[in-house]
């Protein structure tokens, strides 16, 4: 039979109860508290990556020649005895001895063209990188010329994607292929040149891998972007902003989801997109907006052990 003895008895053992608990729960946290206090010391006492920054290795390209050339206002790309200028709306084709202008191409302001970017020569064509920058939502597209009449051929579109292509290029049988944002106009709202990425691709254009760009090279950008790239002889990647005459050399990462710094080189012009002259060894072209020109320039071989 319960009583009220009973009752009150069960009560008094379930507060003892309690109150032990509470003491243990009180020893755990204390105990739980060290721990971490020890795990903190544990990761404070690791080693630490160095913080991002230049190299400065002395590296510097030796200007080989250079051409007052208008429309060439956002790249160049070039073959063995051509190269070949970009604009907005144009491409234009001259004579690597000579200068000469053999061949040119004039797309309408307003038209299906608003932004080329930049040029890779594949085989008879050119295939230029092309956005609707700086208009949203971004939108890009791969842009195809007959490289003997500049006579477009076809066309690829990207459609909407986070970034707009600012280069692309083939290599070790991928493309590879740049998607820019900034931190001006023309970039989705929340989003910065952070956002910025360099993205692996098949045959058919689907993405098999992106990494992030590292943050000593974007500090170099400025309000820009990337906005030219492409593998060297010697397997690394080498890039460019919009605004400073430096060349930054990446290659992919062994861990992690950020390309791996490796140094720079300075170089005669501005960044903007550029490209190698394979058929001269270590030579690259690329433009200086500012002063309406395209340049050639060697470029050193990188020491031993980078």
């Amino acid at each position: 039979m319960l009583t009220r003895r009973k009752i009150l008895t069960g009560m008094v053992g379930a507060a003892g109860a309690a109150g032990a608990g509470l003491a243990v729960l009180a020893a755990e946290a204390v105990d739980t508290e060290a721990r971490r206090a020890e795990y903190r010391r544990w990761l404070d006492a690791l080693p630490k990556a160095p913080a991002p920054a230049l190299a400065d290795h002395g590296l510097v390209a030796s200007e080989r020649g250079r051409w007052r050339i208008l429309e060439a206002n956002q790249g160049v790309c070039v073959d063995a005895e051509h190269f070949y200028g970009i604009g907005n709306h144009a491409l234009v084709k001259h004579r690597k001895d000579t200068g000469e202008r053999v061949a040119h191409w004039f797309g309408p302001t307003g038209g299906p063209i608003i932004h080329i970017n930049s040029g890779w020569v594949d085989g008879d064509r050119l295939v230029l990188s092309h956005s609707n920058f700086s208009q949203l939502p971004m939108a890009s597209s791969l842009e195809f010329y007959d490289k003997h009449t500049l006579q477009p051929t076809g066309s690829y579109s990207f459609g909407i994607r986070l970034g707009s292509l600012t280069w692309a290029v083939r290599h070790n049988g991928f493309w590879w292929a740049c998607f820019a944002n900034y931190n001006d106009s023309g970039t989705t709202p929340g989003f910065d040149q952070r956002w910025t990425f360099l993205a692996q691709f098949d045959d058919d254009w689907q993405q098999l891998q992106s990494w992030l760009f590292p943050p000593q090279v974007i500090g170099t950008w400025h309000e820009s972007s990337c906005s030219g790239g492409d593998f060297g002889d010697d397997g690394f990647l080498y890039v460019t902003g919009h605004d400073e005459a430096l060349l930054h050399v990446l290659r992919l990462p062994k861990q992690g989801v950020t390309l791996e710094y490796v140094t720079t080189v300075k170089v005669p012009f501005e960044g903007q997109s550029w490209a190698w002259d394979r058929s001269a060894g270590r030579v690259i072209y690329g433009i200086s907006r500012a002063r309406q020109e395209v340049i050639a320039a060697n470029i050193p071989v990188l020491p031993q052990g980078l």
